[in-house]
């Protein structure tokens, strides 16, 4: 029987698992809303099961001790060391990672503490692009199934990298541009849950509350040492427009930040192709030419083109 308390604990996918290796780390399962010993660190798994539990995973059943985050951590890092390993696997593996210690940082009250955790993550996913190129193509070719804050987040990420890497940027600006892009919806914190979870188009007063999100981003960030100015305008300014008919300061054109620009790209693009309870998700080709004929005010013309070169990435690897 495991210590109850969920807060001592971080969630992973059964996903990252490789068959047959021996664990350094014990691994807990949810039942009935406690958390039983599932396999002992020593012991290791059979393919098969590995894929039989994967279906039923829906991430929230399987947990790490918090202590053992860094012992996780370099399971991974040592899986995308592997010479053995094709890059798709690779892919896959540092997402679904990924993916459960951002469903832990979201719920992490210290936002200090969260982007410090945050940062490895990203410096991951640029090691695994200049090892690999072809990589960055699987990982977009992964994004966009669910539409949860995390899953978004963490996806407005990947594909901002993309987008960094078409642009030009330099590798420190890259991982910045990639935690920056991460916590760009951290305002969203502020906002009821009951708006960020409803199931159809917002009303004109709950409308109002969520456009606040941007300012509570800002006020939140504000709040912590160590957070560039960079991260600030990627947060506060995700929703300015080209034309300068955006929120919440009606900025315009080069006025917007390198980085706000990315994600008001990468971030349209996402909620477009993604399933959520009342959209019908585009095609990504469809997606960006509406972005290009009908929204084209809203974006920086120059990094709307270079998305197109991140969408053939995807085609090719899809």
């Amino acid at each position: 029987m495991a210590d109850q308390d969920l807060s001592k604990y971080f969630r992973i996918r059964m996903s990252t698992l490789h068959p047959e290796k021996v664990t350094v780390f014990d691994i807990f399962v949810q039942v009935d809303g406690r958390l039983l010993l599932y396999l002992k660190a020593g012991d290791a798994l059979a393919g098969g099961k590995i894929q039989s539990l994967h279906k039923k995973d829906a991430g929230d059943s399987f947990y790490v001790r918090l202590e053992d985050r860094q012992l996780y951590r370099d399971w991974v890092r040592e899986e995308m060391n592997r010479e053995d390993l094709d890059t798709f696997s690779k892919a896959k593996i540092l997402r679904e990672s990924s993916v459960a210690i951002m469903e832990d940082l979201f719920e992490n009250p210290d936002v200090n503490a969260a982007l410090d955790t945050s940062r490895p993550i990203i410096t991951d996913f640029v090691h695994l692009m200049e090892r690999e190129p072809e990589a960055m193509q699987f990982l977009i070719s992964l994004s966009g199934h669910d539409f949860y804050t995390y899953n978004h987040s963490l996806d407005v990420s990947i594909y901002s990298l993309g987008l960094g890497k078409a642009l030009g940027f330099n590798a420190k600006d890259i991982e910045e541009l990639g935690v920056a892009s991460l916590f760009h919806d951290v305002g969203k914190r502020n906002v009821s849950l009951d708006i960020l979870c409803k199931k159809g188009p917002l009303d004109e007063a709950e409308w109002e509350q969520m456009k606040r999100h941007p300012q509570y981003g800002l006020q939140i960030l504000n709040q912590h040492p160590n957070i560039s100015d960079a991260i600030k305008a990627a947060c506060f300014e995700h929703h300015e427009s080209w034309s300068g008919n955006g929120y919440p300061q009606q900025i315009k054109g080069e006025e917007i930040h390198p980085f706000a620009r990315i994600v008001a790209i990468t971030d349209t693009y996402d909620a477009m192709t993604t399933q959520r309870s009342y959209n019908v998700p585009l095609k990504p080709k469809d997606a960006v030419e509406m972005m290009r004929e009908k929204l084209s005010g809203r974006y920086d013309p120059e990094m709307l083109k270079a998305m197109y070169s991140v969408l053939f990435r995807m085609k090719a690897a899809s």
